[in-house]
């Protein structure tokens, strides 16, 4: 990547400039750049503080990068304890030379940068030639995702830039992507970050970032959550969603991140309130090391935090909404298994053209044509109350029929030949051009299963005692191991919520997506072992939609305190 002709790719000002105001002469006044995101100071010092790189150390041996400059919002605290460092082992200023490596991309920034380290050295007593050439040897006007492999560094700190991979020139984003693997489907620019950063570090090393905390969740992060699980400890993740971290309005939830290169050992989760800015930063640093959580569990109205001993593995999501709720779902998570090993978790048929595949005619094609289908809307009295949907089905138990045998559905489909031919999953197959994107697999249809739908406020399992087939907009779960009714008002209760609210991922308007992923991890006692009263219990809140009832039955099953629960839920 250090070899890449640079000058071919457009990439001009993609890195976000980073500068605390306080940081710059009074001489200087900079042209503020499109976008611009001012950090604040203590978050600077905060990061630094927790990510050890402290004048106590030796820094001088050490290589720092801050891989996205901007005008030196962390480089300038940087070259502050660097200096203190060399000083207090009575070293020589130009030791430090090969110390620091500050990257950006845009040269006016990276002038204003130089400007600002120079002026930095020289308050510190630097005579002016040496500033000059520590300023020169410091700040590199490069892209850092092009030069990570030519130094090994010991910290890797900074805000990498939250740029969507669609707002940079293609040509430029289909780099980044060969370059940096974990950069899949809508993955923003700082997933790169992340990579360079954690592949150039040297054993023992960290990655320190103040960044958008979507990538633990969403799916474009799940290759980057597989590399850091592979080989890196995940020591800190401070939700920063409560507190300004930065001078200007950002859309973007953050969290400072502290990744090291080493094996995974226990993790801290924690949140800031609008208190932590009062704290100083390295008091509060001390307070979130795992020692000390585990020393003093209670939170402080300054910092909410919780200490975890097995962090995730895999490509699987972190919910890290909160410290208590994290806490609480890896306990259930160590305690029960998953429903998915007593139950089979699926969605609904996905036509490619609803508006051709599904009908309230039942007269339209051969009444053996049409099948009865279950959409969202069938569930919302909390009862399955089919709407008289069909999906005008081209499959049979053994594959596609063969038009030619059903001259209605054959006429049908030729007569919306044009739009069913343009669909991803007709081209090139010109025998199987009729055919929905999945499958109908008949089986289904008889099948008793609880179907959940997709988007809600709240997890509402409704049951389908059999004979219809789900849309894609819903979820279904079937099982031979449990009564349906009994899992319907467990799913009910607020463990069920509980679950989904730590997997996923809230949308606007405050809605869940109940998707099959989070709900195949809902943790379940296994069915034998329920009391034939706990049972009953459960299967009375279902058919009378008794949510609370359902949730004190769940409470003393699992052997959770319902305070313990309001507060895991934020409530």
């Amino acid at each position: 990547m250090a070899d890449s002709p640079t000058s071919t790719i457009s990439t001009q000002g993609i890195q976000l400039q980073l500068l605390t105001q306080s940081q710059l002469s009074p001489i200087l006044v900079p042209t503020e750049p499109k976008g611009v995101v001012y950090t604040k100071r203590w978050v600077v010092e905060l990061l630094l503080e927790l990510s050890g790189y402290s004048p106590e150390k030796n820094l001088v041996d050490a290589l720092a990068v801050e891989p996205a400059a901007g005008d030196g919002a962390f480089l300038g605290p940087m070259i502050t304890r660097l200096i203190e460092s060399c000083r207090k082992q009575g070293r020589p200023l130009s030791d430090c030379s090969n110390s620091l490596l500050a990257y950006e991309l845009d040269e006016t920034s990276a002038a204003r940068a130089k400007y600002v380290t120079q002026s930095i050295l020289v308050d510190l007593g630097v005579q002016q030639p040496l500033a000059t050439q520590l300023a020169e040897s410091w700040v590199a006007t490069r892209d850092y995702l092009f030069d990570t492999t030519s130094k090994k560094a010991d910290f890797v700190v900074g805000n990498p830039p939250y740029i969507r991979l669609e707002d940079i020139p293609a040509e430029s984003a289909m780099i980044y992507r060969n370059a940096y693997p974990t950069m899949r489907g809508r993955a923003d620019l700082y997933v790169a970050f992340f990579e360079a950063a954690l592949r150039q570090l040297t054993p023992g090393g960290v990655c320190a970032f103040i960044c958008a905390d979507r990538w633990m969740r969403n799916q474009y992060g799940a290759e980057l959550r597989h590399l850091i699980t592979s080989a890196y400890s995940v020591e800190l993740i401070l939700g920063m969603h409560d507190v300004n971290a930065f001078d200007n309005e950002v859309d973007a939830y953050p969290a400072i991140t502290i990744i090291r290169y080493r094996r995974q050992s226990a993790t801290v989760v924690a949140s800031a309130t609008p208190q932590t800015e009062t704290i100083q930063p390295k008091l509060l640093a001390a307070t979130l090391q795992p020692d000390f959580r585990r020393k003093s569990s209670k939170d402080s109205p300054s910092i909410h935090a919780a200490v975890v001993s097995n962090w995730f593995k895999g490509s699987e999501p972190w919910p890290c909404h909160s410290p208590k709720q994290l806490s609480l779902l890896r306990q259930l998570e160590d305690t029960f298994p998953p429903l998915e090993m007593n139950a089979k978790v699926g969605i609904g048929v996905a036509t490619g053209n609803d508006s051709v595949y599904i009908t309230t005619d039942p007269y339209l094609v051969e009444s053996s044509r049409l099948l009865k289908l279950a959409v969202a809307k069938d569930t919302v009295s909390g009862t399955f109350d089919w709407s008289g949907h069909y999906l005008v089905n081209p499959w049979n138990k053994t594959g596609l029929v063969q038009l030619s045998a059903y001259p209605k559905l054959k006429a049908y489909f030729e007569h919306h030949a044009k739009a069913l031919k343009k669909r991803h999953t007709a081209e090139n197959k010109a025998a199987g051009w009729y055919k929905t994107i999945d499958r109908v697999h008949h089986a289904l249809i008889e099948t008793p299963k609880l179907y959940i739908p997709d988007i809600k406020s709240s997890l509402e399992p409704v049951l389908d005692r059999g004979g219809t087939y789900p849309h894609h907009n819903l979820y279904f779960i079937q099982s031979g191991d449990w009564d349906l009714e009994v899992l319907g008002g467990l799913l009910l209760s607020a463990i069920g919520q509980f679950f989904v609210e730590s997997y996923g991922v809230r949308m606007r308007g405050g809605y869940l997506r109940f998707q099959a992923q989070y709900l195949r991890r809902i943790r379940v006692p296994p069915p034998v072992t329920l009391s034939k009263s706990h049972a009953k219990e459960f299967k009375e809140a279902f058919r009378h939609r008794n949510r609370q009832q359902a949730t004190t039955v769940a409470l003393n099953i699992y052997g959770i305190d319902s305070l313990l629960m309001e507060a895991a839920l934020g409530r």
